[in-house]
């Protein structure tokens, strides 16, 4: 396939609430302004294709697709009737070209990653492949199945240009060679409460137009082309998926029942904004998805994260490993500046006012442990955060959808900490809230609140630590 250098616009998925932080990174490493779409969670920009690559590098995006038409405000018609024929001629109206030839740019980009990721697979790798990947079949097949669906120089196999130059037309020279048509499906996201037709009504009437106009094959999970139909209110976009899964699985493979998406933790780190030689511990890490995150990305930061629960450690540590096999095999021998260590949350192994940041995912009180545990545990939490945290200039970014029991603990510590601004986010369908801290000047042991020494947890409070941790 020849490669080709034009402006498309690419639009992204992203964890709701950190909509502008991942646009910051859009504009701090593409040099590109991205707008948020009207729907929460979406932002699109303009790119010109040979910066296709330094997309899929983006820290903060989930998914990713090209876009082939938006609408702002799309006047829908008032039956169901009337809006299945509207999908009809919209499929063929619409400007597929040039989006079905990033689509196929992008094809050849996972083809080029991929093989490098698979020289020596592992059991383990071709286990998680077969595991993990449960929409599509493995995907050296898929692209060996693409491969054969290339264009020949010169010539279109997805839309063809007629005489006249509109984007009408068929498959009919392949089909004619015997190739076999794509296999497809579409996906429909909707949002509003004045449509006269459901999210599967969209997909299924605005697939078979795009089937009919096309002649490819319906297929709802061993696809090649996911064709994207994002509706909120009278907004419209239609594109074409460009990512088979989603990015945010980037760097985890030893995962825990609570474990924090990668994107998230990415864009908590981006809120604390760390800087050169600064210190910043995840006293609660988990699976280690914040510290890796924050080690990869700040590699001139020092990163210290623990947890009292050895399973949770022992995962950190395999996800570790498996980071540093892969830049190995990739051609790099730098290590991560960061340390794994199994510690008490309430007594941590740290010098007072040493630490400039700490960020972590608190326990919900859902999944894991109680609220009930929560009303003793985040207090401590705080406390303690508050005696290794740096007086003035020390801050703390902290996820916990337990606003209320926070709050509670916030106003037992307010001599120690001071809440700078709030994000809040979608957790697997929780309403969370990522509070920015800054410390206040007041050292530690000055105030009524922090007027006791550090102590070791009880042991229900341990055993709350221990399942939060898992």
């Amino acid at each position: 396939m020849q490669e080709f250098d034009q402006t498309v616009t690419i639009g992204a998925t992203v964890p709701t609430g950190f909509e502008l932080t991942a646009a910051e990174e859009v504009q701090e490493k593409l040099d590109a302004t991205a707008r948020v779409s009207k729907n929460r969670g979406r932002i699109y920009f303009d790119i010109t294709t040979d910066k296709l690559v330094k997309v899929h590098h983006l820290k903060s995006l989930d998914n990713l697709f090209v876009v082939v038409k938006e609408y702002d405000n799309y006047q829908f018609k008032d039956t169901k009737e009337e809006v299945e024929l509207d999908w009809l001629e919209l499929a063929a109206k619409l400007p597929w070209t040039n989006a079905l030839e990033v689509w196929k740019l992008n094809n050849s980009i996972r083809k080029r990653k991929g093989r490098r990721k698979r020289a020596n697979p592992t059991k383990s790798d071709q286990c998680g492949t077969l595991c993990t990947d449960t929409v599509l079949s493995d995907p050296e097949e898929l692209w060996e199945d693409l491969e054969a669906l290339e264009v020949k120089e010169n010539q279109r196999d997805v839309s063809p240009q007629p005489e006249n130059d509109s984007e009408e037309g068929k498959l009919s020279e392949d089909q004619e060679s015997g190739v076999l048509p794509l296999k497809f499906r579409v996906t429909c996201n909707r949002a509003g409460d004045k449509h006269c037709f459901t999210s599967n009504d969209a997909a299924r009437d605005f697939g078979g137009a795009v089937q009919e106009f096309f002649q490819w094959k319906a297929d709802m999970t061993k696809f090649d082309v996911e064709v994207l139909l994002n509706i909120h209110n009278n907004e419209v976009v239609i594109g074409i998926a460009l990512t088979v899964e989603s990015l945010h699985r980037r760097n985890i493979t030893h995962f825990g029942p609570t474990t924090l998406r990668s994107t998230l933790a990415y864009g908590m780190l981006r809120l604390c904004k760390p800087q050169v030689s600064d210190v910043i511990i995840d006293p609660m890490c988990g699976t280690g998805a914040i510290p890796l995150e924050g080690a990869m990305e700040w590699q001139n930061s020092f990163f210290l994260a623990g947890d009292n629960n050895g399973i949770a450690v022992s995962r950190s540590v395999n996800n570790i490993k498996h980071i540093l096999k892969r830049t190995h095999d990739g051609g790099s021998s730098s290590g991560l500046p960061l340390d794994i260590v199994q510690w008490d949350l309430c007594n941590l192994p740290m010098r007072s006012s040493s630490v400039d940041i700490i960020i972590t995912d608190m326990p919900f009180g859902k999944r894991m442990g109680s609220k009930k545990k929560n009303w003793e545990l985040y207090p401590l939490c705080l406390r303690e955060m508050a005696r290794v945290c740096k007086p003035g200039t020390g801050k703390a970014v902290l996820l916990t959808q337990d606003k209320k029991c926070f709050s509670k603990a916030m106003l037992q510590m307010g001599g120690l900490w001071r809440k700078s601004h709030t994000v809040w986010v979608n957790v697997g369908g929780l309403h969370a809230g990522v509070f920015v801290l800054k410390r206040t000047a007041v050292v530690f042991g000055t105030t009524s609140e922090d007027a006791t020494e550090p102590h070791s947890a009880t042991e229900p409070q341990k055993e709350n630590m221990e399942d939060a941790s898992l």
